[in-house]
């Protein structure tokens, strides 16, 4: 399994209501209707949640201030990943992505990379 993860940071202009409500609502029933094109297994939205330990758990450690929230989109393998890189269709729907991404994204600031995943506690088995 190979994962997309993308640490997203907000546009300057968006509260944090903004982001969130145009990320869950808008851009995330966008890369879901493009699933099946881009061969995408899964796709997660982490929103960042606002606490009252932040400030101590920042502090604590000397961090920066938090992303906003990120993604997780998942493919069975690098050769997916490839296809999903290289063909025309999967081009087209990442080019439509990545306009939409402009519209709420802080995309300078907002790393984003491939990833394996080798857990060390395995969670609960999926029902």
């Amino acid at each position: 399994m190979v994962k997309f993860v993308f640490c997203l940071r907000r546009l300057p202009h968006l509260s944090r209501e903004e982001f969130l409500d145009y990320w869950l609502n808008q851009h995330g029933p966008l890369a879901v209707s493009l699933q099946k094109v881009l061969g995408m297994t899964k796709y997660i939205q982490l929103h960042t949640l606002a606490t009252p330990f932040d400030d101590a758990l920042r502090s604590s450690r000397g961090g920066p201030e938090p992303y906003d929230g990120m993604v997780e989109a998942w493919w069975e393998s690098l050769e997916a990943v490839q296809h999903a890189l290289e063909d025309p269709a999967a081009q087209t729907a990442w080019a439509v992505l990545i306009e939409d991404e402009q519209r709420f994204i802080d995309v300078k600031n907002s790393p984003l990379w491939f990833a394996e995943e080798h857990p060390m506690i395995p969670g609960p088995s999926p029902t």
